[in-house]
């Protein structure tokens, strides 16, 4: 049996002439549930192998925040017993996120998401909304997202910025931490959809 996953490839724009980001990316995404975690592959590129749509949707998010890189996402089966590293695994998730690493260069917010299953252009299309919503936040907007998303109420929140509750609705509005959320659970449910169908027979 053979199971899809997802294959993140992503490199940095403008490497040439600004400082190496890789290292940092790297330590925000080691705690990202993988199947093969991240690693840098060639220069300023790095791959990981994921099979839970959250940890999915959790990276985009980094991603899309840090802003800066070219994200490409495969969505398909990889060639098992999986390797130690994520470099050196085959098949044709990796063959579909090289091709979306190479088209999102020229894509809306430098993302594409490329499979075989047509629902694949329903996760790209729902994370280029999603990246519309982000790319609007604010760093005080951000704050407040990050705050909710620890659980604490906007009055919690009010408290912890010393500001009134009605300011912490007023920023989180202008967020759109409501609108972030729901594509966070939108893009997590349909790479589950993709991924989560069960095996593919491998007649090998």
């Amino acid at each position: 049996m053979t199971t899809p996953v997802v294959v993140l490839t992503v490199d940095q724009r403008g490497s040439r002439t600004s400082p190496d980001r890789i290292p940092e990316m790297l330590a925000g995404l080691a705690a990202v549930p993988a199947r093969l975690g991240f690693e840098r592959t060639v220069g300023d590129e790095l791959q990981g192998v994921l099979d839970d749509g959250t940890a999915v949707a959790d990276t985009v998010e980094r991603l899309l925040r840090a802003d800066g890189w070219n994200i490409g996402v495969g969505v398909g089966v990889v060639e098992e017993p999986l390797p130690d590293h994520t470099r050196a695994g085959r098949g044709p998730a990796y063959l579909h996120a090289r091709s979306a690493v190479t088209a999102a260069k020229t894509s809306p917010w430098h993302t594409r998401v490329v499979g075989d299953d047509p629902a694949a252009r329903a996760l790209e299309t729902t994370i280029w909304l999603w990246a519309a919503v982000l790319a609007r936040r604010s760093s005080r907007g951000w704050e407040v997202a990050d705050l909710v998303a620890e659980g604490l109420s906007y009055a919690e929140v009010g408290e912890r910025l010393g500001i009134s509750q009605s300011a912490v609705s007023q920023r989180a509005q202008a967020a759109g931490i409501v609108e972030g959320r729901r594509a966070h659970e939108l893009v997590a449910g349909l790479t589950h959809h993709l991924i989560g169908k069960g095996g593919v027979a491998d007649d090998s």
